[in-house]
């Protein structure tokens, strides 16, 4: 099981000085990360997870983001199971971002 966060909630934590900031893994197509992303993500798409496993860090909060939160919250179990013990999905994606934080966001 992976942890879930809304997006109001990632937005206050990458602002809160206090916390340490997660790394935010968007694993959509290289298509839909053009048209939209959150500010400082890193873009590995979903299928190359496996072959870029090492560039993640096991020594901080991962947050992966999707279109609505499917994919990501299957590559958060991926990167549960290969050891990763901080993983959260971002709840609704990027659609739910660009609807409820960042309202300029392209929609698609």
């Amino acid at each position: 099981m992976v942890r879930e966060i809304a997006a109001p909630d990632l937005a206050a934590w990458l602002v809160d000085g206090q916390q340490e900031p997660p790394l935010l893994l968007d694993v959509r197509e290289d298509w839909e990360y053009q048209l939209a992303h959150i500010k400082g993500s890193l873009h590995i798409p979903m299928n190359l997870i496996p072959l870029r496993l090492s560039e993640l860090p096991d020594d901080r909060p991962i947050v992966t983001i999707c279109h609505h939160g499917v994919r990501s919250y299957q590559v958060g179990l991926y990167l549960a199971n290969a050891g990763f013990d901080d993983v959260i999905s971002l709840r609704g994606g990027v659609e739910e971002w660009a609807s409820v934080v960042d309202t300029g966001m392209a929609h698609y």
